[in-house]
């Protein structure tokens, strides 16, 4: 029983090979470093032309856009905006900034955590989120966390807009003045 089995492994084994050989992709295709460039300005014009490009959205035949937190208003006014507080994560790829917890009066029962995230690059009050979180405790250390909906929220909204529209407009300014 056994050798039959064996047999049946190895027939299956041999059949598989067979297959995978005359698959048409995993053929081993014989190259030139002429075809591929070795430096990297030179890989990525080829990955260009190609269209391997990156895209975020949008129309695929353009390339990607990459606003840097040096560049972007709105990130530039969340990070003066929040200033007063300490920062646990600010990451711009994710598109997120979270304060740590924060208490103005050091009172060591109630403090507070800031997230504010971007939906977009432009300065538009739909473009960003803030939720404001509130921690309180009680002489035993036990801890009630909530999220909030205060005034507060609207007027960090608001102070990074503001702030934001302030960055640009002088950012334009430079920019027209430069030529």
């Amino acid at each position: 029983m056994k050798i039959k089995s064996f047999h049946h492994l190895l027939l299956f084994l041999i059949a598989s090979l067979f297959l995978l050989n005359s698959c048409e992709a995993l053929k081993y295709k014989k190259s030139d470093v002429k075809d591929y460039p070795i430096n990297d300005s030179d890989k990525r014009a080829k990955n260009m032309k190609e269209g391997r490009k990156i895209t975020f959205g949008g129309k695929k035949n353009k390339g990607g856009k990459f606003d840097f937190a040096s560049s972007n208003e709105m990130w530039r006014a969340a990070i003066d905006v929040l200033d007063f507080v300490p920062l646990l994560n600010a990451d711009y790829g994710g598109g997120i900034i979270i304060t740590d917890w924060y208490s103005e009066n050091q009172e060591k029962n109630e403090s507070i955590k800031i997230s504010v995230q971007f939906l977009s690059n432009e300065i538009r009050s739909d473009a960003l989120e803030v939720k404001i979180y509130n921690k309180k405790c009680g002489d035993d250390q036990n801890c009630v966390t909530s999220k909030i909906s205060s005034e507060l929220n609207s007027e960090i909204k608001l102070a990074i807009l503001k702030k934001a529209a302030l960055i640009k407009k002088k950012n334009d300014t430079n920019k027209d003045t430069a030529w």
